[in-house]
């Protein structure tokens, strides 16, 4: 069974360029959130990574048939009733504790939809390591009850937990950004209350799941950006790779060469191939209003400060990584 990387934080974390850096990494294959690939690929035929549409991708069709002898023997509906039942972020509290069997086997049966997928994918592509990028709290809790194609045996999960200044993901959370799927969408926007509560439930999420024995790293998207590579060798490390042996020549400190990916579902950027920059996103810090910006301040500052962030909102220092 290969080892799955499930990064894990609020949206608008920095997610998607670390799972397509990783994704460029021999032995590993980054699919993007796969949470969402029901919904937006199986039941709307919204477009791979690639460029093609869900049902005319070469990669996603060969996973279909190796975990389930095709995707037209997925009960879509099926998933999405299981999905509502159980991967919810108000569902995290009973997911944390020892929960009835009659609702564990509807965890189990929710999770095998997944474990299946990574495994054929692992297969497909030769990949030893998986990535999803699906970033929801609550399904990386539903994972911990996850077992490998053997029952018996525990599903290899480890949860990369990113963390990106609160007050950096408030605003961009307030930009108006179309879907490139569609032109008539438009990508979920909070105001910065909103998103302030749910950067601190969301992080809080990832600090119980390692209470629970699941293997969480913390990495802070500003370090990856301070420091691309050697950010990049610890995450191979933590994936179980040998970072000795990884060519990092592709990435560069203030660039990244990208490859196509086959990103299921996701931000923008997993269809963006070639030379990519590298930089610091801190316009919230003279566009976020400073009223918006007390307000993020005033519920977020214990976790701001336990993960190293100036309430000042000087750059923060750089640290070594901490696990959540």
């Amino acid at each position: 069974m290969a080892r799955v990387i499930f990064l894990g934080g609020l949206g608008r974390s920095g997610t998607t360029l670390i799972e397509r850096v990783l994704g460029e990494v021999p032995g590993i294959c980054a699919l993007g959130e796969v949470v969402h690939l029901w919904q937006r690929d199986l039941r709307d035929d919204e477009r791979c990574g690639c460029g093609e549409h869900f049902w005319g991708c070469d990669f996603w069709e060969r996973v279909g048939v190796a975990a389930f002898g095709g995707w037209h023997r997925v009960d879509v509906h099926r998933v999405l009733a299981l999905r509502d039942l159980v991967e919810r972020t108000r569902h995290i509290p009973r997911l944390a504790t020892r929960v009835p069997t009659s609702y564990a086997e509807l965890v189990r049966e929710y999770a095998d939809y997944y474990v299946r997928i990574y495994e054929a994918a692992a297969n497909v592509s030769g990949a030893s390591v998986i990535v999803d990028s699906s970033k929801h709290s609550a399904l990386a809790h539903v994972l911990r009850y996850a077992t490998g194609p053997r029952a018996e045996t525990p599903l290899d999960l480890r949860v990369l937990h990113v963390v990106r200044d609160a007050r950096g993901v408030a605003y961009s959370w307030t930009k108006k950004v179309t879907r490139p799927e569609s032109s008539h969408d438009e990508m979920t926007r909070y105001a910065p209350a909103r998103s302030a509560l749910l950067w601190t439930a969301h992080n809080a999420a990832f600090a119980l799941l390692r209470r629970r024995g699941v293997r969480v790293r913390r990495l802070r998207y500003e370090e990856v950006l301070a420091d691309p590579q050697g950010s990049l060798r610890r995450l191979v490390a933590f994936a179980g790779l040998d970072p000795s042996a990884v060519d990092l020549s592709w990435l560069e400190r203030d660039q990244v060469t990208l490859g196509v990916s086959h990103s299921a579902a996701g931000n923008p950027m997993r269809f963006t191939t070639g030379q990519l920059a590298l930089r610091y996103d801190d316009a919230w810090r003279t566009k976020l209003a400073p009223r918006q910006r007390a307000v993020v301040n005033a519920v977020c500052a214990p976790m701001l400060k336990a993960y190293g962030y100036d309430l000042a909102a000087k750059p923060p220092a750089r640290t070594e990584e901490v696990a959540a």
